[in-house]
Order: structure tokens, then C-alpha cells, then sequence
């Protein structure tokens, strides 16, 4: 039986390489970094293990759960802080979101928590809402579009985008209606964007909207990782994939040559300068792959910053005594640079255990900033003194995170490029691709597969 390659051992890859496996395909996993796990990593820092990634996943659906069943984790998923997070205006004011959200979306715009965070002229235009026939907005193809349409510019900008950023690392003109399931169904039968809001929230099931794990999400990692070595699937690390086919891989001779835009079949009369492996592809790594609408793919940066601030100091003691909820959403157009604040150790119970009294937060930002930057951000955000004193280690950490686009067909692949972000699009998006190639063919009908978004039709990303 020829090889099954999995290009990439990110969350989409570990993913699909079990499953496929599961189905009784020889599976070799390639990953060009000296890890696994892509965008869900820990990290020690000051003694305290930490996510340096992503620390949380989606309840809604109960994909990722499900999933984490199956795994034998269900016993390890933890629900957050209850309690709401903030958002740091474009007033310069640090305010509790609103409480009936959904992405930022409020259920009743004339809310004083809304006015608060957006003006009351831009509370009453978000009313009109209720005045709009619902099949307004009904066809919009970004959730930007949609609250636009239905509630105007100024919740759109000032409520609405802060919270999808810090949660998505997208504005909402960039991410689909889609990311909130169910919501234009609930638009249709509501006639109202806030009603629909309220209905969703209603039905939604009890707790938290976000989970995660205690220890942190790298125990996926970690658990996956030994499902596939209990399989025997033999994962290469520090292995660059130059081209990728259908039915086979060329790796990099020179590994600085990995960035470079990877050749596809239209580059047969081109003579491959490195090793060939042959075997079914599947592509779980960004880059690879060119989209269907022949652009260059493209990838955004985010960047990290955490601080660990020393027990027993008054500002310890402040931040453990007066949290902002979990965080800290930021508008933009404001004095802070920073995109998002996450009081770890406030959120999460587990870390809170670790940490031993010290208090741990983290920022998110668009470009890459100092620890001075950060500090004087989380000043600003929490409300609290934090001098240099008392910071007692940081961290910073960086992420390429791959834009979303159509594949074009010929090689299956997977990853957040084709599904979306979000930990359970990622995870349902391979596990219905191992679904959709199905158990290995004989050689002789061995053909190319194409992703779970399309066979006969495809879905626009």
C-alpha cells in the first residue's frame, strides 16, 4: 500500500491524519517546523505553564467537544471566568461589554451598556433595526455587511468590530455570515438583527460560549500526537515541501528556499531539483496550495506580548481583587495599541493554581511590540499602576495566521485557509475531508480528491 502524505502536523493535520489512518491509510506526517501543533502551543514562562497561542475553543455546535470525547478529554474541558468582558472605548473609557451580545452584536441597542460604549446617536440608529423588514441585509456575505445594513456604522465600528478583532484577529467586513451559525435563519423568522440576537442567546445551551482545557490546549496536542505514535504514524520534523502534487511531494534542497511559492502540475516540464516522495497528498500546511482565483494566498501576523506580574505586590493584589471580567476588548482609533487584553490567570482557574499569587496577562497587537508597550497598554486597560518592578518575566510570541480562500481542485487540503478559523472549523473541516477521501483505493484507481467544501459545487470563502 503507497503512503498517504499529510503536509503539515498543525491541528488540521494531526486531525486528519488520524482520521485517516483510522481508515486504514499508511500515513506519513511531514512538518516543516521542529514541532507540532501550529497555532496551539505552551509555553513555561516564569515557571507557569501557558498558552502562547490559542487557550480556548467554541462551545456552540459542540463540535470541539465531541471531538475532545472521543479523544478522552471530556473529563479535562473547563469553562472560564463567568463574568463579561470589557471594551476599551473609543472614548478612552474602559466600560463591561454589553450583557445580551452576540459578537458584540446587542440585543437591545438602546441599552445603557450600548450608549455607553457607542453614543447615543448611533444607539438610535441601531434601533432602526426593528423598523427594517427582515429579508434586510438577509443575503449579505460578511457579518460586517450585515450589522451595517441592519444597525449602521457606528455599532458596526465601535462595538461590533472590537469584539469579532479580539476574538477572529478579522474586521467583520473580512470574515463570513456564517461565523455565526444560525444567526441570519433567526433574522428571517425575528424580522430583527437584536431579536435574533436575543433568540440565539435564549437557545443557546447553558455556560460559558468558550471552553478550554485544564493544563491548557496543548494538551490536544500532546494527546493526538500519541494517538498517531500508537498507530504507528511516523511524523518527520524539519522537513520543507518545495511543490506539491496529487501524487507526490518535492522537498526543499535549500531550506530557505520553503517560503517560495510551491509549483503544481502545470509545472511538469520543470525538472524537480530535490527529494521526491510519492504517495496520495493532502495539504494541512498554509501556503502551499494556490487558490483557485490564481492569487497569492495571504497571511496576516499577529503578536503576543505576556506579563507575569510578581505576587505580593500591590498591583498582584489590585489586579486578583478587581479583574475586568476575563479581558479587555480595545476599538480602535483609541490611545492603546494593543487589539485585545486576556487576564489569564483571572480567566482560567488552572492558571490561577499555577501561578502561585502572580498574575498573568497577555496582549494581542497588529505589529510587533516592546514590553514597555505592552506594559503601559495593560496600564491603561486594567486600570491599575503595573511599574517595571513588577513585572517579572515576558514573552513574546508571533503567529502567521493564513487568510481564507477557494481551493483550486486537484489536491485536498485543509487547514483555517480553507475552513475558516476557529478550532472547531478547523477540526470539523479535516475530519470530514478524511470522510470525503475515504479508505485508501487500489493503485489502479487511485484519483485526486478535492476538499469538503466542494465535489460538484463549491462554497465561496
Amino acid at each position: 500500500m503507497r503512503e498517504t502524505l499529510v503536509v503539515g502536523a498543525g491541528i488540521a493535520g494531526l486531525v486528519v491524519a488520524r482520521e485517516l489512518v483510522l481508515q486504514g491509510h499508511r500515513v506519513r506526517v511531514l512538518e516543516a517546523e521542529p514541532r507540532a501543533g501550529g497555532q496551539l502551543l505552551q509555553k513555561t514562562i516564569a515557571g507557569i505553564p501557558l498558552d502562547a497561542g490559542a487557550e480556548a475553543f467554541a462551545t456552540r455546535g459542540g463540535t470541539v467537544r465531541a471531538y475532545l470525547e472521543r479523544l478522552g478529554l471530556a473529563d479535562r474541558v473547563v469553562a472560564p471566568l463567568d463574568a463579561p468582558a470589557w471594551l476599551h472605548a473609543r472614548t478612552g473609557t474602559t466600560v463591561p461589554l454589553p450583557a445580551v451580545s452576540l459578537l458584540g452584536i446587542p440585543s437591545a441597542p438602546l441599552a445603557e451598556d450600548v450608549v455607553a460604549v457607542v453614543g447615543r446617536k448611533a444607539a438610535w440608529r441601531g434601533m432602526t433595526d426593528a423598523l427594517l423588514p427582515g429579508p434586510v441585509g438577509a443575503k449579505s456575505t460578511t457579518l460586517g455587511e450585515l450589522v451595517r445594513r441592519r444597525m449602521g456604522d457606528g455599532i458596526l465600528e465601535r462595538l461590533v468590530a472590537p469584539v469579532v478583532e479580539g476574538i477572529h484577529s478579522k474586521h467583520p467586513d473580512d470574515l463570513p455570515v456564517s461565523v455565526a451559525p444560525g444567526l441570519v435563519h433567526h433574522l428571517l423568522r425575528e424580522n430583527s438583527l437584536a431579536r435574533a440576537v436575543a433568540r440565539l442567546r435564549t437557545d443557546a445551551p447553558a455556560g460559558s460560549l468558550v471552553a478550554g482545557l485544564d493544563g491548557g490546549m496543548g494538551m490536544l496536542v500532546d494527546t493526538l500526537l500519541a494517538e498517531l505514535d500508537r498507530y504507528g504514524v511516523p511524523i518527520e520534523y524539519g522537513v520543507r515541501v518545495a511543490e506539491v502534487h496529487a501524487d507526490r511531494v518535492v522537498l526543499a534542497v535549500d531550506p530557505d528556499a520553503a517560503g517560495a511559492p510551491a509549483r503544481t502540475d502545470a509545472d511538469e516540464d520543470v525538472e524537480p531539483e530535490g527529494e521526491i516522495r510519492e504517495g496520495l497528498v493532502v495539504v494541512a500546511a498554509p501556503g502551499l496550495v494556490t487558490p483557485a482565483d490564481g492569487r497569492a494566498a495571504t497571511r496576516t501576523a499577529t503578536h503576543l506580548m505576556t506579563l507575569v506580574i510578581e505576587a505580593g505586590t500591590d498591583t498582584a493584589r489590585a489586579l486578583a481583587e478587581n479583574p475586568r471580567g476575563t479581558g479587555v476588548l480595545v476599538a480602535r482609533g483609541t490611545d492603546v495599541t494593543a487589539r485585545a487584553l486576556t487576564h489569564v490567570s483571572a480567566k482560567w482557574a488552572w492558571v490561577r493554581e499555577a501561578a502561585a499569587g502572580r498574575e498573568v496577562v497577555r496582549l494581542s497587537y497588529e505589529s510587533a511590540p516592546t514590553a514597555e508597550t505592552a506594559r503601559r497598554d495593560a496600564e491603561l486597560l486594567l486600570g491599575v499602576s503595573i511599574p517595571e518592578t513588577a513585572v517579572v518575566a515576558t514573552e513574546a510570541t508571533t503567529w502567521l495566521r493564513a487568510g481564507r480562500f477557494e481551493a483550486a481542485p486537484g489536491i485536498p487540503i485543509t487547514g483555517e485557509q480553507v475552513s475558516g478559523t476557529g478550532l472547531a472549523s478547523v477540526i470539523d473541516h479535516a475530519h470530514r475531508l478524511a470522510e470525503i477521501i475515504g479508505p485508501p483505493a487500489p493503485e489502479a484507481e487511485a484519483d485526486s480528491r478535492t476538499d469538503p467544501e466542494a465535489s460538484t459545487e463549491r462554497t465561496a470563502s
